[in-house]
């Protein structure tokens, strides 16, 4: 679907908006690291104007309506200019990773400015050894972690070509609305909204029995949603009162063959594996922290993407949510992974994910009202600590290298958002036969957020050494797992798509 002026947001996408309060904001984004010495600005802006045309979402700007009459409109950026979003910055001597991180964590803190496109993206230098980075920032609003690859794909090369960018395509915004237009605008989108009522009648007509079955699909899902309200996720020194406006960000990688070698080993699936490594990193750190264990079960956001194939290069959320037990309670590593992996595949059985999709589809047939009619009260819950003590979320990602300006990118270090009282959210993601961790915390309430990227290690570790306890002679990762594969099709399809408008 082509991105348009005066497209609407969606009720879950306006969410992000909703949630995003005092130093709570809903920005992702990845750390890039690219093998080879960096280009210049200009080359770099160049190359990045010689594809806007691709991703119109990154010339346009939110718009709200009068009165707040439903949900806001994106709209083209008249003034904009792509220096306001791409900037550089050198690293201070000796150039490391720690340095690095340090650069990440004051450049994901600040909030992103809703009177530009909801993006940025920072080319860092300044390496002891031969190399670069970049730190790229979006707003959840315009983009999930699966599109978030699409983009950096969009941006960025399947071959190491060195040949000059080409010439930015002109570029003619459509002149935004006035106050009186918007509100017209907004104010024929109820009728827009009976019109989605009555098609939806006519289809119930047509086919009740299968009316009635999506319906109960929903009415069971909304069901097991209300009852976890009822279970509360423990509390934990992770939830604070609210979270402080400094950022810190670590991270660890691993090779997937390992995480396949597990899996194959011990059962489950890669996820499984991710959030068991997760668990008993978590574990560890409470342990160091003075925090009791015994008996404990965090409660994990899981986004799940329900993005089709064809719909990849697209922007906006295509997303439902689990709730995922996190067992750090339990000390045996194989057990943490059973218990997650039983835990999940009962999820995946369950209505709870359609329970939530009804809901969100709900609002969106009442987007144009203003409110729309649960809005409100469904974002705090998305995102309420008395569901979910930290964000979790796991996408496979490219397993192809990708090139910028003929440089190798060897790492995607995931970046993941804090909501009002999560002091930390954990991003994991493939890039070319590796999973990385990525922790983003708030230091006031999780502090050395680098010891527990360092209990990453140790938890691959004991699975590891569980796996071959189990299976010694286990070394093939095996098949089944939606992270492996030649992406170069997909990439090539999505891209035709984009440049075809």
């Amino acid at each position: 679907m082509a991105q348009r002026h005066m497209d609407r947001l969606s009720s879950f996408d306006t969410s992000f908006l909703a949630n995003e309060k005092d130093n709570a904001h809903m920005a992702i984004g990845a750390i890039l690291v690219f093998d080879g010495p960096p280009p210049t600005e200009d080359e770099f802006l160049a190359q990045i104007r010689s594809r806007l045309h691709q991703l119109p979402r990154l010339r346009q700007r939110l718009l709200t309506p009068p009165l707040g009459l439903g949900t806001p409109f994106w709209v083209d950026d008249e003034t904009f200019d792509v220096r306001r979003h791409v900037s550089g910055a050198t690293l201070p001597a000796p150039g490391t990773d720690a340095e690095l991180r340090a650069l990440a964590g004051r450049l994901l803190a600040p909030p992103l400015d809703r009177r530009k496109p909801l993006w940025e993206l920072t080319l860092v230098s300044g390496f002891a050894a031969e190399r670069f980075a970049v730190v790229y920032k979006t707003h959840h609003a315009m983009a999930d972690g699966i599109s978030a690859v699409d983009i950096g794909m969009l941006l960025f090369d399947v071959e190491p070509t060195t040949e000059p960018a080409a010439p930015e395509q002109p570029w003619q915004p459509h002149r935004s609305p006035s106050g009186g237009g918007l509100a017209i605008r907004a104010a024929t989108g109820v009728v827009a909204t009976f019109r989605r009522m009555l098609r939806w009648l006519t289809e119930a007509a047509r086919d009740p029995a299968d009316a009635s079955r999506r319906s109960g699909d929903g009415l069971i899902g909304v069901w097991e949603v209300t009852w976890n309200l009822l279970r509360p996720a423990p509390r934990v020194p992770i939830n604070p009162p609210g979270v402080g406006p400094r950022r810190d960000f670590a991270w660890q990688q691993f090779d997937l063959a390992e995480f396949k070698r597990i899996k194959n080993a011990l059962g489950g699936t890669v996820n499984d594996v991710s959030l068991a490594v997760a668990t008993g990193a978590l574990r560890a750190w409470f342990v160091e922290q003075e925090v009791a264990t015994d008996d404990l079960e965090l409660k994990a956001l899981i986004p799940v993407s329900i993005r089709t194939i064809d719909e990849h290069g697209e922007l906006g959320n295509k997303l439902t949510a689990m709730r995922g037990p996190l067992p750090v309670g339990l000390a045996d590593p194989a057990e943490r992974l059973a218990t997650i992996s039983t835990a999940m595949d009962g999820l995946k059985a369950s209505k709870q994910p359609l329970g939530a999709e009804a809901i969100w589809g709900l609002n969106d047939w009442f987007r144009d009202f203003a409110p729309p009619l649960l809005l409100g009260p469904t974002a705090a819950i998305n995102f309420s600590t008395r569901l979910f003590n930290l964000l979790v979320t796991n996408f496979p990602g490219p397993q192809i290298p990708f090139y910028a300006l003929g440089r190798e990118l060897v790492s995607i270090h995931p970046v993941g958002f804090l909501a009002r009282r999560h002091g930390l959210a954990i991003a994991i993601l493939s890039y070319n036969g590796r999973v990385s961790f990525g922790l983003l915390a708030d230091p006031d309430s999780v502090p050395g957020v680098e010891r527990l990227a360092a209990h990453l290690e140790t938890a691959v570790a004991e699975l590891s050494a569980a796996a071959s306890r189990v299976s010694p002679s286990l070394a093939s990762p095996g098949d089944g797992d939606q992270l492996a594969g030649d992406d170069r099709p997909r990439f090539a399809r999505a891209r035709e798509r984009r440049a075809a408008g």
